[in-house]
């Protein structure tokens, strides 16, 4: 929970001392919502570092867990912080596409803040 909380904070001396720690605990204990959780605080560590292909792989991995347990509010939360990374990359149209992503994951289940969340990062891009 410290590693999440800290990746929406976008705090990377947080993450750095939280993410890698919740990572090992949820490997070992073999539970993949804690896993996907804290690879997604990882690939925010990775954003904020500047190390943007290791930001995107995490991503990945967090996602990929978050479709086979079919955590919804999670997809949406990990496809802004692909939107973020798309961002910083200054890669527009992919960071366009993220958000729109999230924003339609959050509607679909009435998370009215988040998808408010998604629609103001949208409106935030050139």
């Amino acid at each position: 929970m410290l590693a999440d909380a800290a990746a929406q904070r976008n705090d990377l001396d947080a993450l750095q001392a939280y993410a890698p720690r919740a990572e090992a605990i949820a490997t070992q204990c073999g539970h993949p919502l804690y896993l996907a959780i804290a690879r997604r605080a990882l690939s925010v560590a990775h954003r904020l570092a500047g190390e943007h292909a290791e930001s995107a792989a995490r991503l990945a991995q967090s996602l990929s867990l978050f479709e086979e347990l079919g955590a919804r509010w999670q997809q949406g939360r990990t496809w802004l912080e692909m939107g973020e990374l798309a961002r910083v990359q200054q890669e527009t149209a992919a960071a366009r596409s993220h958000f729109e992503r999230a924003r339609a994951l959050f509607e679909e289940m009435g998370a009215r803040p988040d998808a408010e969340r998604a629609e103001a990062s949208l409106n935030a891009l050139p």
